[in-house]
């Protein structure tokens, strides 16, 4: 148990540090140029996590990279620059909260793990306490923003499940730093299509760039791709409900904004929907009678995840 809970914690790094991308990008990165932006946030970090592995794809892992890399990170960086330029903060991180209740229904016929009863009302407790913080009624929504949302979450949410069911015996780093180049490779020739040449940037959006590259992508790719291997996905989209907390919670310490009694309730909500949903109920104890047999051999479910094999 204490084991899993290093998981967990090293999972929460990824929506810890996400909750400030929205923020970062809103602020610091030009509107007109999300795809570029994508390219910068993708290629060197991928490039960078395949430095420290030094290991290529080999057969069926080209496509496969391809797929994911799309699915998680090519679509998924545009969308979400989008969002973040057409949405406030708060709005955008908390449709993005939706995804783990996304993950947790993907995650019955894709993978076979089956939710149960404390991880769905873990979902619907955090999933209140996001409301009950950025859900306010008073400001006007962009359709447009809210449909980047959505798409990106859903992409996502498909994504990181295939990643959970093909990355078995893949390390986590070259599996992530795979995604990433694909990403930037499928992004190059679509952003100099419809943005033209590369842009100049000032050199707050280069900072800017190189955080989300490094610390918002392939540090935190790196832990949440981490977190796919080792636990749950259902669990780990209840970690992901973390990123619209760090966001309230940037908005007072950055933008000085108080804490209404609402949002103390939502963010204690949140983190109680992702305790909810690491409670692992007691197994019965075995009697005797059922031990005499224990030494027959278990069959195991067609359900289980796949091994990965490097083969074409």
């Amino acid at each position: 148990m204490e084991a899993r809970w290093r998981w967990v914690l090293l999972t929460a790094v990824a929506p810890v540090t996400w909750g400030s991308t929205y923020y970062v990008t809103r602020e610091f990165l030009p509107a007109d140029h999300p795809l570029w932006g994508s390219v910068l946030r993708a290629l060197p970090a991928g490039l960078l996590l395949l430095a420290v592995t030094r290991l290529l794809p080999t057969g069926r892992w080209w496509w496969r990279s391809l797929v994911l890399g799309t699915l998680n990170l090519g679509a998924f960086f545009v969308l979400v620059y989008l969002a973040a330029q057409l949405l406030p903060s708060s709005l955008a991180s908390t449709l993005m909260a939706l995804s783990a209740a996304v993950m947790m229904l993907l995650a019955w016929p894709l993978l076979g793990e089956r939710p149960t009863l404390l991880p769905l009302a873990g979902v619907v407790t955090g999933l209140v306490g996001v409301a009950l913080m950025l859900l306010t009624g008073r400001e006007q929504v962009d359709l447009v923003g809210v449909a980047a949302s959505v798409v990106a979450m859903v992409s996502s949410s498909v994504g990181f499940i295939l990643t959970k069911r093909w990355g078995s015996g893949v390390p986590v780093l070259a599996l992530t730093s795979w995604q990433l180049v694909a990403a930037g490779v499928v992004l190059v020739p679509v952003a100099l299509l419809v943005e033209g040449p590369f842009p100049t940037f000032t050199a707050p959006a280069w900072g800017a760039h190189a955080y989300l590259a490094v610390v918002g992508t392939a540090v935190a790719y790196a832990a949440w791709f981490t977190g796919l291997k080792h636990l749950p996905a259902g669990t780990v989209g209840l970690v992901g409900l973390l990123n619209p907390v760090v966001g309230v919670l940037l908005g007072t310490l950055v933008a000085r904004e108080v804490l209404s009694v609402q949002q103390v309730v939502g963010i204690v909500l949140v983190l109680g929907g992702v305790l909810l949903g690491r409670v692992t109920p007691p197994r019965p104890r075995r009697s005797g009678a059922d031990l005499e047999g224990a030494g027959a051999p278990v069959a195991v479910p067609s359900t289980a995840v796949p091994p990965s094999t490097s083969g074409g």
